[in-house]
């Protein structure tokens, strides 16, 4: 009787401890699951153009730019920072490539451009102004007298030559004036000289009118041996000094007898 009791006692303890132990099972809380992580922040976008791309030396080109996710943005070389989208006007003096970096939680990003900086040649020399040649120095320089034989008229045939290149040259200039002065040596009267005189630069005037000058633009007038075109003194009184007075010399300008 005793012993059954004692099995009693421990069954219903075995039994308690069971019971305990479920007990204090289904008061258990499950831990809930970790939460997934954050995702990254976006990685920074920028774009970065220049036009034009090419330009002179000391003309100027636009940069212009946008970005995204960016908090801060450098462009370089000389811009620095600026706003995440704009423009802006650089002059470059040679071939340069900017840069602009966009810096953000999500890291950097760059782009660039290339602007071509060109020298123009150099201009062309400057021809030297060129010094207009006066009327009268054109005559000066091209038009040539006519000598005579002594006590003669005649156009002789040196003169002749003289006298064709002459009108050649008056042809091309139709409008210049000039007066044919005749001399005389210092031998003879001064009233016979200025008859040989004016004989000498008519002969002289219808030679140049028949090579095609107009008569108007030429004017006659005799100084005999008034203005000699050189001075004979005593001592050189010569063939050679009387000769180069015996002259239709070619005057730039009219004069009236």
């Amino acid at each position: 009787m005793r012993t059954k009791k004692r099995s009693l006692a421990v069954l219903v303890g075995i039994l308690g401890v069971v019971i305990l132990a479920g007990a204090c099972k289904k008061k258990t809380v499950a831990t809930p699951p970790a939460p997934p992580p954050a995702p990254p922040p976006p990685a920074p976008t920028v774009t970065l153009t220049a036009e034009p791309g090419t330009i002179d030396k000391g003309s100027s080109v636009t940069l212009s730019w946008s970005s995204q996710n960016a908090t801060e943005l450098d462009l370089e070389p000389g811009v620095g920072k600026v706003q995440a989208s704009g423009s802006t006007s650089v002059t470059p003096q040679d071939s340069t490539t900017y840069t602009i970096t966009a810096t953000g939680p999500g890291g950097t990003a760059t782009q660039s451009a290339r602007v071509t900086v060109t020298i123009p040649p150099p201009p062309p020399p400057q021809e030297a102004p060129q010094v207009t040649e006066t009327d009268e120095e054109a005559f000066g320089k091209n038009v040539k007298d006519a000598y005579f034989d002594f006590d003669k008229s005649d156009i002789r045939a040196d003169a002749q030559q003289a006298l064709g290149s002459d009108a050649d040259f008056l042809k091309q200039h139709p409008t210049l004036k000039f007066t044919i002065e005749g001399k005389c040596d210092d031998r003879g009267s001064e009233e016979y000289n200025l008859g040989l005189g004016d004989r000498r630069a008519t002969a002289a005037k219808n030679f140049l009118v028949n090579a095609g000058v107009s008569a108007d633009v030429i004017s006659t007038i005799s100084y005999g041996k008034d203005r000699p075109a050189t001075s004979c003194d005593q001592s050189a009184k010569t063939e050679d000094c009387w000769q180069q007075n015996r002259v239709a010399h070619l005057a730039y300008g009219t004069e009236s007898k």
